[in-house]
C-alpha cells in the first residue's frame, strides 16, 4: 500500500492554507475555491473511507446537478427532488448550503413547530398523565396514546430527516448551518459532508423507556448525521452543537431529563468505511455510537471507522462508543469534565479500538481512569496518550493501565490489528491541542 511521509512542519504549512476570513453574504454561485473543494475527493490513505476505490462523493457532478441551496425545499430538490426517494438517486451531485436551513421549514418555507407535526390524538400532557410510572407502572407504554406518539414520530421523520443518495457531496459555504434536521445516509455509498454547522436536531416526541437504567429514561430518535448500511463516507470540518436548546435547559418528567437529542454522528446497522476528521463537537451528551446492538451477527467485520483530528469540547459520553468495529481513534483533543461527564472511549462487545496520540485536557474532578468505560469489550490498543489536568503540567499517561488499576475485569492491551490507512505520520501528542483547536470545525476551509 502506498504511503506518504509528511513532517510536522509540512503538515502545519498545509493546514495554514485553510484559514478562512470572516464570512460575507453567500454568493449566488460558489466561488472558484468552493468549486474546487466541492470536487475534492478524500485524500489517499486518509482513514477507512480511503480503502479500495476511496471516497469521491459528487466530484463527477455535471453543471445541472451542482447547486447552491438556501431552504429545506431547495435542499431536497438538489438531492433528487423527492425526500421519500432521494436515497435512491445515485447521480453524482454537489450541493452547496448557503445560510441557515431549518428542518422545520414547510414546503412553502413557512416555519413549523412540534404542534404542527403531532398526530391529532397526541398531546404531551395526556401522555405524561397516562404513562406516569406511579399510574402505569414500570412497563413499556402501549395503547392509543403511544400509538399516536409513534404516528407523530413518523410525521416528524418525513419532515426533518433529509435523505441523501450515493455519490453526493454536501458543502457548507461560509456560515452555513443545518438546524433541526438529520442527514440520513442509509443504504448508499460514496458521500462527503463538509464545512457545516449542525445544531439542535431535536425530537418533538421522545420515547419513555421505563426499563432503561434503574429509573427509566427518555430517549430521542434523531441524530445530526446518521450513517446506516452505507460505505465510503467522509465527514470533515463540521461543527456539532445543540445551539440555543441545550440539554441542561430541558424539563424533568418522571424524575428524568426530557431527552430531545440523540447522537452527533452515529455509524450503525452494518455501515463501514467511514472517516470522521477535523470536526468540532461542542457541549453535547451522546456523541458517536459505532454499532447499535450487542447482537453478534451482520455487524461482525463491519463498522470500520477512523476518527482523527477532532475536538471533543465539553461532551459527556460516546467519544466514541464502539461495538465490533476496528476503529482508529488518533490525534484528537478531548476537553472534558464538569457536571454530567461520563467517559470518553466506550469499549463495547467485540470492539477493536486503536487509540493513539490523543490529548486529554481535564478538569480536576475527572479521574483519568474513568476516561475508558467497559461496555462488554475485552481489549483496546492505547498508546501515546497525554493528560493535562487543572493547573498541572501535561504528562504522558497510560490510560488503560489507569483503568485496570481502578476497575475489574482488566482490559487487554492488544485490539488485534494495526491501522495502515493514515494520510500522515501521527503528530507528537503535545502538538495535538494547538493544531486541532485551530483547524477543527466548520469555517476553517477556504470557502
Amino acid at each position: 500500500m502506498r504511503t506518504r511521509t509528511v513532517g510536522v512542519a509540512a503538515l502545519a504549512a498545509t493546514l495554514t492554507l485553510t484559514v478562512a476570513a470572516p464570512a460575507p453574504a453567500a454568493p449566488a454561485k460558489p466561488s472558484r475555491a468552493a468549486e474546487l473543494i466541492g470536487r475534492q475527493a478524500l485524500p489517499a490513505n486518509d482513514g477507512w473511507a480511503a480503502e479500495g476505490a476511496g471516497t469521491t462523493g459528487g466530484g463527477a457532478a455535471t453543471a445541472d446537478r451542482t447547486r447552491v441551496v438556501r431552504t429545506r425545499a431547495e435542499l431536497v430538490a438538489a438531492l433528487g427532488g423527492d425526500n421519500a426517494t432521494n436515497a435512491t438517486d445515485a447521480t453524482p451531485k454537489i450541493v452547496y448550503v448557503a445560510g441557515t436551513i431549518d428542518g422545520f421549514e414547510g414546503a412553502d418555507d413557512t416555519p413549523l413547530d412540534c404542534a404542527d407535526l403531532a398526530d391529532p390524538e397526541y398531546t404531551l400532557p395526556a401522555y405524561l398523565a397516562a404513562y406516569d410510572p406511579a399510574v402505569w407502572g414500570r412497563v413499556d407504554p402501549s395503547g392509543p396514546l403511544e400509538a399516536a406518539r409513534v404516528r407523530s414520530v413518523a410525521n416528524q421523520t418525513r419532515q426533518t430527516q433529509i435523505n441523501v443518495g450515493s455519490n453526493t457531496t454536501i458543502v457548507g459555504l461560509r456560515g452555513a448551518r443545518l438546524t433541526g434536521l438529520t442527514l440520513m445516509i442509509d443504504r448508499v455509498a460514496n458521500v462527503i459532508v463538509r464545512n457545516l454547522t449542525f445544531d439542535d436536531a431535536r425530537d418533538c416526541f421522545p420515547a419513555w423507556s421505563p426499563d432503561d437504567g434503574d429509573t427509566g429514561n427518555w430517549n430521542s430518535q434523531y441524530d445530526q448525521i446518521s450513517v446506516r448500511r452505507s460505505e465510503h463516507v467522509w465527514v470533515d470540518h463540521n461543527t456539532f452543537t445543540d445551539g440555543d436548546n441545550p440539554d441542561s435547559a430541558q424539563p424533568i418528567y418522571f424524575g428524568r431529563p426530557w431527552q430531545v437529542h440523540d447522537g452527533s454522528l452515529d455509524v450503525t446497522h452494518t455501515a463501514s468505511l467511514v472517516t470522521a476528521s477535523w470536526n468540532r463537537f461542542t457541549g453535547r451528551d451522546k456523541l458517536m455510537l459505532i454499532g447499535s446492538s450487542n447482537t453478534v451477527g451482520p455487524d461482525v467485520g463491519r463498522l470500520k471507522v477512523s476518527v482523527h483530528h477532532n475536538l471533543f469540547d465539553g461532551d459527556l459520553q460516546r467519544l466514541p462508543r464502539v461495538r465490533f468495529g476496528q476503529v482508529d481513534v488518533h490525534e484528537n483533543h478531548y476537553r472534558l469534565g464538569g457536571a454530567g461527564f461520563e467517559y470518553a472511549l466506550g469499549v463495547g462487545v467485540q470492539s477493536a479500538i486503536y487509540a493513539q496520540n490523543n490529548f486529554f485536557t481535564l478538569t480536576d474532578d475527572v479521574d483519568p481512569a474513568d476516561l475508558i468505560h467497559d461496555w462488554g469489550g475485552t481489549a483496546l490498543t492505547e498508546r501515546g496518550s497525554w493528560v493535562k489536568q487543572g493547573r498541572h503540567l501535561p504528562r504522558p499517561v497510560d490510560l488503560r493501565a489507569a483503568y485496570n488499576a481502578a476497575h475489574d475485569p482488566d482490559l487487554g492491551g492488544d485490539a488485534g490489528w494495526t491501522p495502515t490507512l493514515r494520510a500522515t505520520p501521527p503528530l507528537p501528542t503535545p502538538l495535538v491541542p494547538p493544531v486541532v483547536d485551530a483547524w477543527a470545525g466548520a469555517g476553517r476551509l477556504p470557502l
